[in-house]
């Protein structure tokens, strides 16, 4: 169910959502004196789409680095008359007090504020707007929610050195919140009295206190009736802790979990509070105690342990204390615990550390509110993927993007999911990926390349993305990974194998991709930055990848496009030519990319006086001799010089070499040539060559391109036959053939 799951297309309700969110002004808004989004007065939306709209909205400003905050986003929902929202989830900083106030008229019944720092006191008075209905309440993280600002008055100095003092707020109580049955304070600050807060609750059915430290919670008791769910997260239990929990005879869910890394803890679990727990809370079918340790051997003798077919019949528990569960929990957290190994485990899923299965249980469970835990287990899961094969594939790519979606500025996660990624969509897993999961994979490396500097992230990011076919996969979001990777390579300080691999995705970005691809990537500075990078590379006297790809790329890119080319000779592209021609005389990959492009160049009229220098042609006319790479380099600067004559006796503007000395070393060149080479070059488009077929005025460049053709069409047929055919070649050779000023091989091949 997983493979269809990431396989269907998304439903039309999400595309519609991502569309009008994308573009509000056009679909259900106009703009107010051009700054305030106002809804059209003839709108009218149920809870189903205004919930989907704000959750949306909220997801796609946390994880969609081009999509644009609105001031005024939620204003849109403030009147219930034509917006209805009932359950919506905010997160981080996207929300104020402000955003809150704005919609206090409407009827929720589901209010998750999550990690809202921004939140201070005022929202806290907000609440009370909704406290007639809300059923589902989460302040997890919220930091500063029970902060007010005063204003000390009177002193005019004190005033000017600080403004505002942060008080803690003491009198607000969960009071008329009569339906309120989930409650989630997480990370609450410390100072608040929880027990008065809570205490006007009636009947509360989940609360979750995850890292808040009580000494005493013998309030819990007055819910002991209600209370299915209770969350003690990283809180520090003692004897009565536990002797209130045994009261709870209703739970369904407890977790006394914690991460051990945190803070020192006195407690630790005995076999005596497990049998506890089961005997007196019989309605369990979840519990958590991961990170704890086990004071005492809570395990049965290791012969018995060994023996049989793994089972989660409590009968058989290798865990003593659970052979009194009256069937086997759903689930049982058990991560970074040692018990988390035996074999015996009377659980549907647990979480731990003992193989992949475990490890994505954790990684399920914790994302939410524990990236602390959460990093932890994609790091165990990045071995696994590194040394074993993955079983889950799709199950841990999904929760691996989601944890790297939902913590973008959490650098341990940025780090780990990263490095997990580039094993998951390496190729042996290739064939279970669908398209839309790729993306998502791709989008979730381009989040993390934007939001962390940080080297290893970098790299991680660039090395995934090489996982990927280029141009092709990385299409839907060209513009934004090419300004990625220059970027990158921008920085002053660079890191070496980054450098290299992002050297390397460039030139591989604009490699068969349509012109106007490569005159927008131009235009972000790419001829700049490679430029850059060779004239670095030169001083240091290195020819290596970064070089040879540079070149490579730049060749690329040039291809076709005479801006591209433009630029490449405004900023001394000829001088660095020159430089790295006498500095590596014997670099026969350069030679056959440098002259690639310059035969880039060469196809290009109006560039071509700037080529007309007797250095130049010197240089081009004695590569015509060299054996580089089969054929490649002498083709190219055969090509360079076809051009170039094509433009006749009176655009040579030297004295030295002469036009017929240089011709005469052309032809001879061509003859050199095996007419059967294979070879390492790769046409899109034969309409540079064609053109130098119908004209009388240079027959060595009738001659060069002839050949080109032949040779081509006869090593590789099933690729340039077509070719030659589509662009209309066939009556362009046969008229060549009846011109007088032709040679006759030329004809010859041509026939």
């Amino acid at each position: 169910s997983l493979k269809m799951a990431s396989d269907s297309p998304e439903s039309l309700m999400t595309l519609c959502t991502d569309y009008c969110l994308r573009n509000l002004e056009g679909t259900l808004c106009y703009l107010l004196d051009n700054e305030t989004l106002r809804l059209h007065p003839d709108i009218f939306l149920p809870s189903e789409i205004c919930d989907k709209l704000v959750n949306e909205y909220v997801e796609l400003v946390k994880t969609d680095s081009v999509f644009e905050p609105h001031e005024s986003f939620f204003t849109l929902f403030s009147d219930p008359r034509s917006t209805r929202l009932a359950r919506i989830h905010l997160r981080e900083q996207i929300v104020q007090d402000q955003d809150l106030e704005a919609i206090r008229k409407q009827d929720l019944v589901e209010l998750y504020l999550t990690n809202c720092e921004k939140l201070t006191a005022k929202s806290l008075q907000t609440l009370v707007s909704f406290s007639h209905t809300l059923i589902s309440l989460s302040l997890f993280g919220c930091c500063n929610i029970f902060y007010e600002e005063e204003n000390p008055g009177g002193c005019e100095d004190d005033c000017l050195v600080n403004p505002t003092r942060q008080v803690l707020v003491k009198d607000f109580t969960f009071e008329g919140f009569s339906r309120l049955r989930f409650l989630n304070l997480g990370r609450l600050i410390e100072g608040v009295n929880v027990e008065t807060l809570l205490r006007p609750l009636a009947s509360l059915a989940a609360l979750d206190l995850s890292g808040i430290q009580l000494n005493d919670v013998g309030f819990l008791t007055q819910w002991k009736d209600s209370l299915v769910s209770l969350v003690l997260y990283n809180m520090d239990l003692s004897e009565e802790h536990i002797q209130v929990i045994a009261q709870l005879r209703k739970l369904r869910h407890l977790d006394i979990s914690r991460d051990h890394l945190s803070s020192y803890y006195k407690f630790k679990l005995t076999r005596r509070v497990l049998n506890l727990f089961v005997e007196n809370l019989v309605n369990l079918t979840s519990l958590d105690i991961s990170g704890h340790t086990m004071l005492e051997n809570c395990t049965i003798p290791s012969m018995e342990e060994k023996m049989g077919q793994t089972s989660i019949e409590p009968a058989k528990s290798s865990i003593a204390p659970f052979r009194g569960l009256k069937r086997p929990l759903q689930f049982l957290g058990l991560f970074e615990t040692s018990l988390c190994r035996l074999t015996h485990i009377p659980a549907y899923k647990v979480s731990g550390d003992k193989n992949e299965e475990q490890v994505l249980n954790a990684i399920e469970a914790y994302t939410e509110h524990r990236p602390e835990i959460t990093s932890r287990a994609i790091n165990l899961l990045f071995d696994i993927a590194r040394i074993e094969r993955c079983s889950q594939l799709l199950r841990a790519l999904q929760l691996v993007i989601t944890a790297l979606k939902c913590h973008k500025d959490d650098k341990n996660i940025q780090v780990t999911g990263s490095a997990a990624l580039f094993y998951l969509t390496n190729s042996e897993y290739r064939m279970e990926q669908s398209v839309k999961l790729r993306r998502q994979v791709i989008q979730v490396v381009l989040n993390g390349m934007e939001s962390y500097q940080e080297v290893t992230v970098q790299r991680n990011c660039c090395l995934t993305l090489c996982n990927f076919s280029i141009p092709e996969e990385l299409e839907f979001q060209y513009r934004r990974v090419n300004e990625l990777l220059l970027n990158i390579l921008n920085q002053s300080r660079q890191d070496e194998s980054i450098q290299r691999i992002a050297v390397h995705l460039c030139n591989a970005l604009v490699c068969q991709v349509d012109n106007d691809h490569k005159e927008a990537v131009g235009k972000m500075g790419f001829v700049m930055t490679m430029l850059k990078l060779i004239q670095k590379k030169l001083a240091d006297k290195t020819c290596d990848q970064v070089m040879e790809f540079s070149w490579s790329a730049l060749w690329n890119i040039t291809d076709e496009t005479p801006d591209n080319c433009e630029m490449f000779l405004n900023y001394s592209g000829m001088k660095l030519f020159l430089e790295c021609l006498k500095e590596f005389p014997e670099k026969q990959e350069l030679h056959r990319n440098m002259l690639g492009l310059l035969g880039n160049v060469a196809e290009v009229k109006e560039l071509r006086p700037q080529l007309m220098t007797s250095q130049f042609i010197s240089v081009f006319s004695n590569l015509l001799e060299s054996k580089a790479d089969g054929i490649e380099v002498s083709y190219n600067a055969c090509g360079v010089l076809s051009h170039i004559m094509f433009d006749g006796p009176e655009a040579w503007g030297i004295c030295e070499p002469h036009r017929e000395e240089v011709v005469k070393r052309m032809w001879a060149a061509i003859q050199s040539w095996d007419i059967n080479s294979r070879r390492n070059i790769n046409y899109r488009s034969f309409e540079p060559i064609l053109r130098l077929l119908p004209q009388g005025i240079s027959p060595v460049s009738q001659h060069w391109a002839t050949w080109a053709l032949y040779n081509l069409v006869s090593v590789y047929p099933d690729k340039y036959c077509p070719l030659l055919i589509k662009e209309g070649g066939i009556p362009l050779l046969k008229d060549m053939i009846k011109m007088a000023s032709a040679r006759q091989e030329t004809k010859e091949m041509a026939r």
